[in-house]
C-alpha cells in the first residue's frame, strides 16, 4: 500500500543547503528530491515542451514507481482551449515518452474562464486522447462547485473518460488574513474554491495549499488525513501535493503529511531516508 506525496517543484533555491545538498548540479537535484518525496507536480511542462534529453534525465534520476503528474502545455489548455491541438499534443506525448510509468497522470488544468458552456469541448478532447495514459482534470470556474447540475455534468464527462477531478484545496489560505508577503501574493493569484474530497477513480489527486506557518498548514490539512486514509483502505492509490505560499518548508511538510496518514494506516510503505543536506552527500 503506497501513498505518494510531493511538492509543486523539485528544484527550488531555498531548499539547497536547507533540506537538499547545496552543491548539486541541476541534473542531480531531482535524484535528491526523490529521497524526500515520491511524486512531483510537472508545472514546467505548462510553459514549454521539454527536450527529450531533459526528460531522459528525469527518468534516470527516479525509480519506476516515482510519480510525475505532468501539466499539459498552455498552448493546448489555455490558448487553443482544447481545440485543434493534435500537433502540440503529439509533440508533448513524444517528449515525455522516456518517463514510461513515471508519467503517472497527464494533468489538464483549465483556465477560470472554462465554464459549463465548454463541457462539450472537454468531452470531445477527452474522447480523442490516446489510450495508455491516465488523465486528470482541474477546473476553476465556480459553477462546477456551486451548482450541483454542473458538478454532476462534469463528473459524467470525466467518468466517461475514466479521468479524475483534481482537487485544489485553498480553503486554509483564504480562511484568515495573510501574514506574509507570499501569502498576500497567493491570495491574488490562487482560486478561492470550496474543498472537494470526492474521488472519481482509483487514483485521486489532491493539491493542498497551506500557509507559511507550518503549524497552520498542519492544522489545515487535518480533514484530509481521514479522507486519504479512507481512500487507501478502499484500495485507491492517492497522490497528494503539499504547497505553501513561499514553499520554503513544503518538502518537510510533504513528508509530515505522509507520516500523519501512516499513523492512521500503518500498512502504508514508508518513504526512503532523505539525503542529508550537508556533507557527506550521497553523490
Amino acid at each position: 500500500m503506497e501513498l505518494h506525496v510531493g511538492c509543486p517543484m523539485w528544484n527550488y533555491a531555498p531548499w539547497q543547503g536547507r533540506y537538499l545538498p547545496g552543491s548539486l548540479s541541476p541534473r542531480e537535484r531531482l535524484r535528491a528530491y526523490a529521497t524526500w518525496c515520491n511524486a512531483v507536480e510537472g508545472n514546467t511542462t505548462f510553459y514549454a515542451i521539454p527536450a527529450l534529453d531533459t526528460v531522459t534525465s528525469w527518468a534516470e534520476q527516479t525509480t519506476a514507481d516515482f510519480r510525475f503528474v505532468l501539466k499539459l502545455p498552455k498552448a493546448i489548455t489555455h490558448e487553443r482551449r482544447l481545440a485543434d491541438v493534435a500537433d502540440p499534443l503529439r509533440a508533448f506525448l513524444a517528449a515525455i515518452e522516456p518517463l514510461g510509468p513515471r508519467a503517472h497522470a497527464l494533468w489538464i488544468q483549465l483556465p477560470p474562464s472554462f465554464s459549463p458552456a465548454d463541457l462539450g469541448a472537454l468531452a470531445g478532447f477527452l474522447r480523442r486522447l490516446p489510450p495508455g495514459h491516465r488523465y486528470c482534470v482541474e477546473v476553476r470556474h465556480r459553477a462546477f462547485f456551486e451548482d450541483p447540475r454542473w458538478e454532476q455534468q462534469l463528473e459524467r464527462v470525466l467518468g466517461e473518460a475514466s479521468a479524475e477531478w483534481v482537487t485544489f484545496d485553498t480553503t486554509v489560505l483564504f480562511g484568515s488574513a495573510p501574514v506574509t508577503a507570499a501569502e498576500r501574493e497567493a491570495l491574488t493569484n490562487k482560486p478561492r474554491l470550496p474543498r472537494r474530497s470526492r474521488a472519481l477513480t482509483s487514483h485521486p489527486v489532491v493539491r493542498y495549499l497551506g500557509r507559511d506557518d507550518p503549524a497552520r498548514t498542519v492544522a489545515g490539512w487535518q480533514p484530509w488525513l481521514d479522507t486519504v486514509a479512507g481512500w487507501l483502505r478502499e484500495g485507491r492509490s492517492p497522490t497528494v501535493f503539499i504547497h505553501t505560499p513561499d514553499n520554503v518548508d513544503a518538502l518537510k511538510l510533504a513528508r509530515r503529511f505522509h507520516d500523519d496518514v501512516r499513523a492512521r494506516v500503518p500498512e502504508v510503505e514508508p518513504l526512503p531516508e532523505p539525503v542529508p543536506a550537508g556533507p557527506p552527500t550521497l553523490f
